[in-house]
């Protein structure tokens, strides 16, 4: 479960690098780095005319706001203009990543979101699930999960064999039903439930969200974290913590759940 407004780290500052012992080109890049990222309080370099330095401030800062407008459109949508650009601005200067690769841009800028921004009163009380929400579609698509077809019978028996979920399928909850906030839509608190949604890669690599039941989250989960059960095992472990008064009702719904998440590819088959 994504766990919202938890803060694992202090905000951050730029690192100021000691550069007198190295090399002057190193010291010169120090400079024009420091220069771009946050230059109200970084001097540009003395021989680099402002004109060049602005062409280059604007070509870096816009590259950064464009990837990351591109993954986050709701958030970008939903908020103005001078708080988002505040918002970049502040992750361009000061969230120090921890990889060179353009497409994690968007997993730093989450992390930027959860551990080091100070959050402001003026925030969308959802705005972590909602960035959340938007990131983990990139994040699936760019998962590299190999799945084992040799170790699975696609046409076994759900309810007699040990369900094999697929490794390109996630199950996330929210306090906030992020799939449907938009500009004409952005609650002002939670509304006492938890949102649940499974999210899965297909078979032509395309991202598909499905909302669904807490009885259904439950039992994804269940066979996320098993390894010997089988489906029918599973649903009646349900039927006991429902302790439902009509037990073939959960019983039957849960064969209908787990044959669909079949249809959809979620669910891959049986272990052999």
């Amino acid at each position: 479960r994504f766990v919202p407004h938890s803060r694992n780290g202090r905000y951050k500052v730029m690192k100021t690098y000691n550069t007198a012992d190295r090399p002057g080109f190193v010291r010169q890049q120090y400079v024009f780095a420091a220069n771009i990222r946050n230059p109200e309080k970084n001097p540009g370099p003395v021989d680099v005319e402002e004109r060049r330095m602005k062409i280059y401030r604007e070509l870096f800062y816009n590259n950064v706001e464009d990837f990351i407008t591109n993954t986050y459109p709701i958030l970008r949508r939903i908020l103005p203009d001078d708080r988002w650009h505040a918002m970049i601005r502040d992750y361009f200067a000061n969230h120090l990543s921890h990889t060179p690769l353009f497409p994690e841009m968007p997993r730093e800028f989450l992390k930027y979101l959860e551990q080091e921004r100070i959050s402001d009163p003026d925030d969308p009380v959802f705005m972590l699930e909602l960035a959340h929400y938007e990131w983990v579609e990139l994040a699936l698509s760019m998962l590299d999960e190999k799945i084992d077809t040799r170790k699975i019978d696609r046409q076994g028996d759900l309810l007699t064999g040990v369900p094999v979920v697929s490794p390109l399928a996630w199950l996330l909850s929210y306090h906030f039903p992020v799939h449907r906030i938009s500009p004409a839509f952005q609650p002002q608190k939670p509304d006492g439930k938890l949102t649940h949604l499974i999210v899965f890669r297909d078979d032509a690599d395309e991202v598909r969200f499905i909302e669904t039941n807490p009885v259904t989250a439950r039992l994804f989960q269940l066979m996320v974290d098993n390894r010997s059960r089988t489906g029918g095992e599973l649903l009646e472990q349900i039927i006991a913590e429902l302790n439902h008064p009509q037990p073939d009702v959960v019983r039957n719904g849960g064969i209908q759940i787990l044959e669909d998440l079949k249809v959809r590819k979620v669910v891959l088959g049986v272990a052999k």
